[in-house]
């Protein structure tokens, strides 16, 4: 068939039209392969978990006899008088910052002992090193009525506590399951215990409970001393150079610091300076009673005695009643302390009182 140009034309208009037309008919569309997009949350965000105001403190009840610092609880428990070894290898201590009342007193040979009596603070987790007992260490710890805590003692001590039946808690004793050994440290200068493990050993033995404490008399804190002589800070020698005691005053926290041969004493674990608001050094007659060079300490005659406090010295004397506890008068009435932590020294009365003390002024 011929085609002429004309036709030709035609038929590529026909054929173009065509094509348009089905390009512009209903379309099917194709999946893209692309899921939809997740719709909106609605749900509302929770809020953040609020933060816990801060429990408040406990408010105080009452006022430690010993201190005269406020307590939270009432009665206190029954006070621990813990026999403390001071060699020196025994040094740096545990826990003597946190005894209401500290003495040192020598024992033989010229060493001495401290005695801490603990009441009114709780959860002290390390005590010692603890070491043996003397009869007028007894004397000591059961004039606050305490419990006597200590690892053997001499002859004489131990005629004491077992004809009299005293409340002690003995390491080498019955009560050997409430002190342990630090291995860091050589025996016998290692040997500890804790506040939660005596007082549930005492509550054990039926020693537990709360006693009548005898008490101090104390001032207002910002009660300036009068009558005083300045005691920047001063000096007590025992009788071993090694046990030489200094006490220096600290405006600031308005408490002597002690310091042991030339050394602050710290604790062994907090490194806080052992320190007093009131510091009372006294005289008392000693006796030697054997070759091993054992003591008699006379804690009844009252003596010479001098209390530092505030960084001033007053000189008066100590005097004890009975069934009381060592008390500090001046022109015969008890000189009050200063609320804190108080500290006795003990020394000899030979050859003097004024032998045993150096006091700087300055």
């Amino acid at each position: 068939m011929m085609f002429n140009r004309s036709s030709s034309r035609l038929a590529a208009g026909i054929l173009l039209a065509s094509l348009v037309l089905s390009a512009c008919g209903p379309q099917t569309a194709e999946p893209t392969g692309v899921s939809s997009a997740a719709p909106l949350s609605s749900a509302v965000p929770a809020p953040a978990t609020p933060v816990p105001a801060p429990s408040p403190a406990l408010s105080p009840v009452s006022v430690s006899g010993l201190t005269g610092l406020p307590v939270t609880e009432a009665p206190l428990p029954r006070p621990l008088a813990v026999m403390i070894n001071n060699a020196p290898a025994a040094r740096p201590q545990s826990g003597l910052t946190k005894a209401d009342l500290l003495y040192e007193v020598l024992a033989e040979g010229g060493i001495t002992r401290l005695i801490a009596i603990y009441q009114s603070q709780s959860g002290i987790s390390k005590i010692g090193p603890v070491r043996s007992i003397r009869p007028y260490l007894i004397d000591i710890g059961e004039s606050y009525g305490g419990v006597t805590v200590h690892a053997g003692g001499s002859p004489a001590a131990y005629a004491i506590l077992q004809r009299q039946h005293k409340e002690d808690m003995d390491e080498i004793g019955r009560a050997g399951a409430y002190f342990w050994r630090d291995k860091s440290r050589k025996a016998p200068h290692n040997l500890y215990t804790s506040e939660d493990k005596l007082r549930t050993g005492a509550e054990k033995f039926g020693y537990g409970g709360a006693v009548a404490v005898q008490g101090y008399l104390f001032t207002n804190p910002d009660y300036v001393p009068v009558g005083g002589e300045p005691a920047s800070g001063f000096k007590v020698h025992f009788l071993l150079q090694s046990y030489t005691v200094d006490y220096k005053y600290d405006s600031a926290s308005r408490t002597y610091a002690r310091w042991v041969n030339g050394k602050p004493h710290l604790d062994q674990d907090s490194g806080e300076p052992v320190e007093a608001a009131n510091v009372i050094v006294m005289g008392a007659d000693h006796t030697v009673l054997d070759e091993v060079g054992r003591l008699s300490v006379n804690l009844e005659l009252g003596g010479e005695a001098m209390l530092f406090q505030r960084g001033e010295a007053t000189r008066g004397r100590w005097v004890r009643k009975a069934g009381d506890v060592i008390r500090f008068v001046r022109d015969g009435k008890e000189a009050a302390l200063y609320p804190g932590v108080t500290h006795f020294l003990i020394v000899p009365n030979t050859p003097s009182f004024e032998s045993h003390l150096t006091v700087t002024s300055s």
